[in-house]
């Protein structure tokens, strides 16, 4: 084999062994010849010493060639990720615009719609301020001054720095560095009150506890803050701080009925608020926390207590130096002699005649005199037979109130004692308290009668009845059988009284009472209404006995004469009525007044009688809880009620006891300067329309036989006969 036989040397230019060159121009930058014959590179067969030298290192792969619908996908899939998180977060965003705004819709139309408008700037100095009232009685003498008692109108520069202070002190220190609410104040005060588990301290901004002294209740309910939080920065829109200072200084409430800082200095001190001390400052910034509960007049030690911290307080903020909170702490403010004042017995007609005079003349009335129809002989006497009657009989009563009301004849309150002891008891049991009347309600069923035609001779039978499970007895027991229609009040008898009611049926019951002022009772009631079973208080009562006493006409009982303001301008005067308001029979009044006549001379009210024309009507309600006595002559017309508060029966106490005799002791004051006269207006009875019931005589034969009856029983047995002659014959019964 030579070597051409040698297969060819295989070059490192990628091409295949044997592959002919391809033909064409030779490049001059390849610097190779083109005789496709001539060697290329190095001669295989040829030693040399770059033999040793080691091939040069493969090259890298080619990079993958550049992919445009590679890039434009993956741009794609992050855009769509970013699109998701945008979305979530638009949807998120306006999920909450929703919610914020449904919420707050919610919020608007369930507790602020309704939150009251605030006025002018100038009017906020008398929005809602009740009238002030100087009370007279009938003579024009001066009773007592009640109402909010609001002094002169003060302005920061009119008082000492240190009464402004001190009501920062107490209530907002921090009042000229937040808006109208105190958001670090709300955190602070949540911490503290869940720290100790209730609530411990408040959050309200001075301007919040304005706005609800000026237009809300103090409830505490949601409501209730929600609107003064709104309030409180809508006068942070129209005021500036010293402003909303100065209202509340003229506005907040100090107890006593006393409104402002210079109505409470005047009040308490005697002296106008630019003469404050700064210990009486201190006091005063006490109150507006609890006005009622720490009152100078009802609790001055634990006002003193809070106004030791108030001192505190200024002096950490150094409002005032050590020396002078010393000094104040030295110097216990002393009340004046004005606010120890005791109202004594007219506490209760002032409370009845300050609300019927804020309903005469309107809650923005100016301050105002008040005339009042009290007599104060007489109100002082019914408070001092009430007194000492109850002192001595409680004990053996078992009963521990009374109230006595009394009237003119012309509708005017001269008298009105809600109980025992004002100061003790403000409660008017002569118009607040409602119990029942038993008896004393029962001239108004027989009224009832007599105006469908019952007579007062006529006869009813007193005897055992049964109206389904209710079986009604006399209060002393036992049935006395045929008597008259007048005996049977005179001696209030309970079948009776039923048995009428039931023949007049409740609706004119209902419509008789509604007629002569009672109101408290359905316009039906049941039969139980004949022994007063429905509640009615000594007002009413008093006041629908006295149709009787004007012979069936309705007088409206008043017990205001005049309004004026105390400029002299008058608001009311009581004026009569201008034609009669006549709402029964003259005829059928006279026969009721006769009858009730014979009450007090012959009945139940035997101790009423004091040598004067008196009619009236005792009771006693179930299980002896009340008792009454309402009666009249032709001057006055004066109910009594005694019982307990807590309806504890009384040890048989009856209306004609106690009320009776309280009852003739107010009225024998009443009447000593006045002439003895009767019911001028009297009408002689009607003759009967009917002959008498024919049963009357088998009754009274049959009540003959049987009092002969027991006559012959109770003897003692007869002799034995003699022998031999015949025993006599036993009676039929």
């Amino acid at each position: 084999m030579n070597d051409w036989t040698l297969p060819p040397y295989k070059f490192d230019d990628g091409k295949s062994p044997g592959e002919p060159p391809k033909p064409g121009p030779a490049s001059a930058s390849d610097g190779v010849s083109q005789d496709p014959w001539a060697p290329q590179g190095p001669d295989p067969f040829r030693l040399s010493s770059d033999a040793a030298t080691p091939p040069p290192p493969p090259e890298p792969p080619p990079e993958e060639p550049f992919r445009a619908d590679l890039k434009h996908a993956a741009a794609k899939k992050k855009a769509r990720k970013w699109g998701w998180v945008w979305g979530t977060l638009l949807v998120g965003f306006l999920l909450a615009v929703l919610s914020v705004a449904g919420g707050g819709a919610y919020v608007w139309f369930k507790y602020l719609k309704d939150t009251p408008a605030l006025p002018s700037r100038e009017a906020l100095f008398a929005v809602n301020r009740a009238p002030g009232i100087r009370f007279e009685d009938r003579n024009g003498q001066v009773i007592a001054t009640r109402g909010p008692r609001y002094g002169q109108r003060i302005t920061l520069g009119t008082v000492p720095n240190y009464v402004p202070m001190a009501f920062l002190a107490a209530e907002d220190r921090r009042f000229y560095q937040h808006g109208a609410i105190d958001v670090q104040g709300i955190a602070r005060a949540a911490w503290i009150n869940w720290r100790a588990g209730r609530t411990r301290q408040g959050a309200s901004t001075l301007t919040q506890q304005l706005a609800k002294g000026l237009f809300l209740t103090p409830d505490r309910v949601v409501k209730r803050k929600l609107q003064e939080m709104l309030l409180a920065y809508k006068l942070e829109q129209i005021l500036t701080k010293d402003e909303i200072l100065e209202l509340y200084l003229n506005r907040i409430y100090f107890g006593a009925g006393t409104y402002g800082i210079d109505g409470a200095s005047q009040t308490y001190f005697g002296k106008p608020a630019s003469q404050l001390t700064l210990s009486e400052a201190a006091l005063l910034a006490s109150l507006p926390k609890a006005p009622s509960r720490l009152a100078l007049t009802r609790d001055m030690e634990r006002a003193l207590a809070r106004s030791r911290l108030i001192l505190a307080n200024m002096r950490k903020e150094g409002w005032i130096t050590p020396e002078q909170e010393s000094r104040a702490l030295d110097d216990t403010p002393r009340l004046s002699p004005m606010a120890l004042q005791d109202e004594g017995d007219y506490g209760w007609v002032l409370d009845y005649a300050t609300a019927e005079a804020v309903k005469i003349a309107g809650q923005n009335a100016p301050d105002l005199v008040v005339r009042l129809t009290i007599d104060p002989l007489l109100q002082s006497e019914g408070a001092e037979v009430v007194r000492q009657t109850m002192a001595t009989e409680t004990t053996r009563s078992g009963a521990s109130q009374a109230a006595l009301l009394s009237l003119s004849a012309d509708g005017a309150i001269r008298a009105m004692v809600g109980g025992t002891d004002y100061s003790e008891s403000p409660f008017n049991r002569a118009v607040q308290a409602k119990r029942q009347p038993g008896s004393t309600f029962k001239p108004f069923v027989y009224a009832a009668a007599v105006e469908k035609g019952v007579l007062p001779t006529d006869m009813r039978v007193d005897e055992p009845v049964k109206f389904g499970t209710w079986e009604p007895e006399n209060y002393s027991g036992g049935y006395r059988g045929p008597m008259t229609v007048e005996d049977a009040l005179v001696t209030s008898i309970n079948t009776v009284a039923v048995k009428l009611g039931q023949e007049v049926g409740g609706p004119a019951i209902g419509d008789l009472v509604r007629r002569f002022g009672i109101t408290s009772l359905p316009p039906s009631p049941d039969l139980s209404v004949a022994l007063g079973s429905y509640e009615v208080n000594l007002l009413q009562i008093t006041s629908g006995f006295q149709v009787f006493q004007q012979g069936g006409l309705r007088i409206e009982p008043y017990v205001i004469e005049s309004i004026t303001t105390q400029g002299g301008q008058q608001i009311f005067q009581h004026q009569p009525p201008q034609g009669e308001r006549r709402v029964y029979d003259v005829a059928h009044a006279s026969m009721m007044v006769k009858m009730m006549k014979k009450v007090v001379t012959q009945g139940t009210a035997q101790r009423a009688a004091f040598g004067r024309p008196v009619a009236g009507k005792t009771g006693t309600s179930q299980n002896w809880r009340d008792a009454w006595f309402v009666g009249f002559t032709p001057d006055y017309v004066t109910g009594v009620w005694v019982g307990n508060d807590d309806e504890k029966p009384m040890n048989k106490v009856v209306g004609g006891d106690i009320p009776a005799s309280i009852w003739r002791r107010f009225m024998m004051t009443a009447h000593q300067t006045l002439a003895v006269r009767d019911f001028e207006w009297l009408l002689p009875d009607p003759a009967p329309q009917s002959e008498p019931d024919p049963r009357n005589g088998f009754y009274e034969t049959l009540s003959a036989e049987f009092s002969r009856a027991a006559s012959e029983l109770e003897a003692p047995p007869p002799a034995a006969p003699a022998p031999g002659q015949p025993a006599q014959d036993n009676l039929p019964y």
